[in-house]
This record gives C-alpha cells, sequence and structure tokens, in this order.
C-alpha cells in the first residue's frame, strides 16, 4: 500500500513560480502513474498533469499547458510539480495521487487513482 506526503504550498505573487512535491512511501514497486489535482473553493477536483512512473511519459492540462512541468525522481520514490507564471486562477489545494496497476484509461479523471495525499495549499496573489 502506498502512502503519498504532500509538500511546498504557499503564498506567491501572480508571476510567480513555486515547487511542489510528493514523496510516496510503502508499497512503490507497483506504481504505474502518479498525478496532480487541484481544487478551488466550490468547484470540483481538476485534472493538472500526470506522468507514467517508469517511462517518464507527461500530459497536462490546457489551463497549464507551458507553464507547468511534472517529474519524477524514481530513486527517491518522490514525483515534483514545477509551477511557472503563476496565475490568481491557480490558487487551489493540490493533491497528489498514484495508480497503483496498468491501466488503459487516460488517468485524467480523479476516479482513475487509487492513493491520494492529504494536499497542499496553493494561494497565488496579485
Amino acid at each position: 500500500q502506498v502512502q503519498l506526503v504532500e509538500s511546498g504550498g504557499g503564498l506567491v505573487q501572480v508571476g510567480g513560480s513555486l515547487r511542489l512535491s510528493c514523496a510516496a512511501s510503502g508499497r512503490t514497486f507497483s506504481t504505474y502513474v502518479m498525478g496532480w489535482f487541484r481544487q478551488a473553493p466550490g468547484k470540483e477536483r481538476e485534472f493538472v498533469a500526470r506522468i507514467n512512473w517508469s517511462a517518464g511519459t507527461e500530459y497536462y492540462a490546457d489551463s497549464v499547458k507551458g507553464r507547468f512541468t511534472i517529474s519524477r525522481d524514481n530513486a527517491k520514490n518522490t514525483v515534483y510539480l514545477q509551477m511557472n507564471s503563476l496565475k490568481p486562477e491557480d490558487t487551489a489545494v493540490y493533491t497528489c495521487a498514484a495508480r497503483a496497476r496498468f491501466t488503459m484509461a487516460s488517468m485524467t479523471r480523479p476516479y482513475e487513482y487509487d492513493r491520494w495525499g492529504q494536499g497542499t495549499q496553493v494561494t497565488v496573489s496579485s
């Protein structure tokens, strides 16, 4: 069973940058995909980015493409989300998620993931 712990959230000004980390522990050997979601008050949870754990294949939501970069360190069992050119609409709770087994799903919907972290707050002020 995989446990996920996020860190790196905080307050940043418009146009600034933050890097989020998600450290995985437990039985991580079977992890297939890790992703990031976000949720603002009054809104549904929104897909941000995902990465294939072994191959490093990346995919992004249109709203963050060109500004955010997802990456992973296999040796450290950690996935990162580098966020640049931040906008007020990026303000949300960001949550890391993992899928343990191979799937043909797109991995852009919350129900396609098996494990979730607690989330970290990102606030972008103008």
